[in-house]
């Protein structure tokens, strides 16, 4: 059998399948573009240091943490965040609305990679020169210091692509070729999970495995390529004066946060999936090492390419790192052109960026997915049928929302959207998780939790933590990301304030169901305004108040759907007395 029901829950095949697929979630896009270019910024192999501590003192604890969770309760991040903390339940929504949110932008990344892909099976790159009818009279087939001419490879990008506008304000026209490659991005992952975890367990073996191999040959082919070593070098030389910067600190654990998916719900809704007693911790290290193990290894490969480039182009490697999408398809695919074999590289690498971006995305579907299934199970299957056709409208909802990313404005709208969600509102999110699990649902019982599910409670290492850094730590990386936020901008374009305006709402589109999770949650729960603050804050408190004729009556005036929080009225409430009507 593909799965068991276990307490009418599908759970996973193998328990191999849910830590490849943990992985899968964890190692991301932000693995290859992110970390090396922080590494570099923040004082080289120094960085390591608050990296690797971050990873001890907040990743691990908190991955631990949030799989111990789903795989208890058997429900996703929803639900689940209800049961915990009744009063922070909006936390759950929030996850979700975050997750769809990315998910629409996220598969033009995917959608890059195929262009990119298709492109490279030619025996020249068309990227290599500047003899091609996209490019500028500034274009040069080197990178150079100058900020008024620019590269093969970025005119590529921006030019033959993306066909960009300047700005905005300029819309454009729809680019009908990478419309065709988001319905197939689309149409790869409806394909991987419409079975749910039956059919996502076996494609991870491929998609959160296969990386590695290409990732090793790159690295085998880059490190004989002169100039490598000076690009390790930089890489991995520490600088130690860098650790006295708090902002080192700072990024070390928010590439931590980001990249293993805390605050995301991913992760919780795949454990949900879990068998009972499964062993939690050892998913947990499997999951953060491997992630942290990955993003060393993408410095590396990403470095000595750099070095190389350096070489081949007399300039230094400071000039050449980047950060974000501009590192993978701007600087790297330049790196290919005078490679031996240069189109087979650009093949291998630009599939290890689809694998790596599938992995995320099958993550942040799945989430939508479970917490619909968990709150409209029978009504959906009444009306669907099947899981699959729910997949299916979750997965074309999504393409719609993506279509302004395949416009020629996309890559403005983009930036916009990351910037606002994966910035903004995730740190958010986070503290309120960690406050309702940490604190409110409480240590000892999280530590029980464990001990009924594998035979043994947490160390006290991890208790410490729960109870006491993971909080201080998040409140910090909270604090300093409000103090250190800047307006979104892409290269040299400022957004100009309406947009700016915009992006604050697509953040409040998942942080404004933590004040309205809390405010219904004290409308439904019956007794005076101290009892109803006192309830909110007990796990399992409206699991109590469902059967009182109180929440009855206020159920069916306002129906909060678990991701939704669309407002219906289906049962018409009783009037009430007339004391209850002047209260």
């Amino acid at each position: 059998m593909a799965g068991e029901l276990e307490a009418g829950r599908l759970t996973w095949s193998r328990q191999i399948e849910f830590t490849l697929a943990g992985i899968g979630c964890a190692v991301g896009l932000g693995n290859i573009w992110r970390f090396p270019y922080l590494c570099y910024r923040s004082g080289g192999g120094a960085f390591l240091v608050p990296y690797l501590l971050m990873l001890v003192l907040l990743g691990i604890p908190l991955l631990y943490m949030e799989l111990t969770v789903g795989q208890y309760l058997k429900k996703g991040p929803v639900h689940a965040m209800t049961k915990v903390c009744p009063l922070l339940k909006g936390v759950g929504m929030a996850t979700v609305a975050i997750s769809f949110i990315m998910c629409t932008y996220y598969n033009v990344i995917i959608t890059w990679a195929l262009y990119y892909l298709f492109s490279s099976f030619q025996s020249q790159l068309p990227w290599q020169s500047c003899n091609n009818t996209w490019n500028r009279p500034n274009c040069t087939d080197y990178t150079t210091t100058s900020s008024s001419t620019s590269t093969a490879s970025q005119q590529f990008f921006n030019y033959k692509m993306l066909e960009r506008t300047s700005g905005v304000e300029e819309t454009g026209s729809m680019r009908w070729e990478l419309f065709l490659l988001l319905l197939l991005a689309w149409l790869l992952v409806y394909l991987c999970i419409f079975k749910g975890v039956k059919s996502t367990g076996k494609v991870v073996y491929f998609t959160a495995l296969f990386p590695y191999v290409i990732l090793v040959a790159l690295l085998i082919n880059n490190v004989q390529l002169p100039g490598a070593t000076a690009g390790i070098r930089f890489f991995i030389v520490p600088e130690w004066e860098k650790l006295l910067s708090v902002e080192v600190w700072v990024n070390a654990a928010a590439q931590i946060f980001n990249s293993i998916g805390i605050g995301f719900g991913s992760l919780m809704a795949m454990a949900s999936y879990n068998s009972f007693n499964n062993n939690v911790l050892k998913d947990t290290l499997a999951i953060a090492i491997t992630n942290s193990v990955t993003s060393i290894l993408a410095g590396f490969v990403i470095f000595s390419a750099f070095g190389y480039m350096s070489y081949l182009q007399n300039i230094p490697v400071s000039e050449i790192a980047v950060d974000g999408p501009g590192l993978v398809f701007v600087v790297y695919p330049q790196a290919f052109v005078t490679m031996p074999v240069a189109p087979m590289w650009a093949v291998f690498f630009f599939f290890m960026l689809l694998c790596l971006g599938l992995d995320s995305q099958f993550a942040m579907v799945e989430v939508m997915v479970t917490s619909l299934m968990d709150s409209y199970r029978k009504p959906l299957l009444k009306y669907l049928r099947k899981k699959e056709l729910l997949v299916l409208v979750v997965c074309s909802a999504a393409f719609l929302l993506g279509i302004p990313h395949v416009m020629q404005v996309g890559i403005y709208v983009f930036q916009l959207m990351d910037h606002y969600t994966a910035i903004v509102s995730i740190m958010f999110l986070a503290f309120f998780e960690v406050v309702a699990i940490c604190w409110f649902y409480g240590v000892r019982r999280l530590s029980s939790n464990l001990e009924e599910m594998t035979g043994k409670k947490p160390s006290i290492f991890f208790r410490v933590c729960w109870i006491l850094i993971c909080p201080l730590l998040v409140t910090i990386i909270l604090v300093f990301s409000v103090i250190q936020f800047k307006p979104a901008r892409y290269e040299n374009y400022v957004y100009p304030a309406w947009a700016q305006g915009i992006g604050w709402v697509i953040a409040l589109a998942s942080i404004v169901w933590i004040p309205l999770g809390a405010l219904h949650t004290l409308w439904v729960l019956p007794g005076s305004v101290t009892e109803k603050l006192r309830k909110s804050i007990r796990p399992f408190a409206l699991d109590e108040a469902e059967l009182s004729p109180y929440y009855l009556q206020k159920r069916g005036v306002l129906e909060v759907m678990s991701n939704l929080a669309v407002i219906s009225a289906i049962v018409p409430l009783p009037e009430k007395p007339p004391i209850q009507t002047n209260l």
